[in-house]
């Protein structure tokens, strides 16, 4: 599923959710919640099996967790690394 996002390879966009296993108490909500296969069950915790099938900006999934466990780059850095990407220059 990966593919590109805005011209550029999926696979170069470090954009994609990280459990915290301490916090994860594998209630599985992040995996009912995302249709694009990103989770699976793992035996204490939640896993990230397919992290480049997330969509680039979408963080829903954590606001689905109960226990927090679920956390993304900040969006801020994400649009930096796409400007960098394509060679967009910033003009701040």
């Amino acid at each position: 599923m990966a593919g590109s996002y805005m011209g550029i390879p999926r696979e170069e966009i470090p954009w994609y959710p990280t459990i915290d296993e301490d916090l994860c108490n594998n209630c599985g909500n992040c995996l009912d919640f995302c249709d694009n296969d990103v989770f699976a069950q793992g035996d204490l915790s939640m896993e990230v099996v397919n992290p480049y099938n997330c969509v680039v900006g979408c963080n829903a999934c954590a606001k689905d967790c109960p226990e927090g466990a679920v956390s993304f780059p900040d969006k801020k850095e994400l649009v930096q690394k796409l400007r960098e990407l394509r060679g967009v220059t910033s003009h701040s």
